[in-house]
């Protein structure tokens, strides 16, 4: 679980331990597996149209971008616990909200840093509209946001309970 405040990044010691070792992986025997793509690419000949070397350069440069998010994330996080299940909506909890009181109309979201994002829960980052607005409020509270046109949208937290996954 993530909690932005200002340059400082909390995780717990689970997700700090997955992203170090994710951030080693990279470091490591990834970068030896691209460099020998890219060197068995290059010994194919003419570069400029050797499709092969281009797409392994590519990854590469993926790759760096990784790991250059990965050290910035890592060198200011900060590890801590998970949130409280008090019912006030926090970075780290599962939230459901009901769309202008209507208890039919309901999202369920993770709100955390896309570092957490999975195909099990759709993820709002606590920068977002929806995740700015909704922070610090309690279960059965109304909560307002502001969407992309510009308009206040309204509503109601359902549930705030800490993320298991």
């Amino acid at each position: 679980m993530t909690q932005t405040s200002e340059n400082v990044t909390w995780l717990t010691q689970e997700a700090y331990n997955k992203l170090k070792a994710e951030l080693e992986y990279l470091t490591g025997p990834a970068r030896a597996e691209i460099s020998a793509k890219i060197a068995a690419a290059r010994e194919e000949g003419d570069l400029r149209e050797n499709g092969g070397y281009h797409a392994a350069k590519e990854e590469q440069g993926k790759q760096e971008l990784r790991v250059r998010q990965l050290t910035q994330l890592l060198e200011s996080a900060k590890v801590g616990e998970a949130p409280a299940a008090d019912g006030a909506v926090a970075p780290g909890m599962v939230v459901t909200i009901a769309f202008d009181g209507d208890e039919d109309d309901t999202l369920t979201f993770l709100l955390a840093s896309r570092e957490y994002a999975s195909s099990d829960i759709e993820t709002y980052s606590p920068q977002s509209p929806l995740g700015s607005g909704v922070i610090g409020h309690k279960v059965g509270e109304d909560a307002e946001y502001e969407l992309p046109n510009g308009k206040k949208a309204l509503v109601k937290i359902l549930k705030a309970e800490p993320y298991e996954g």
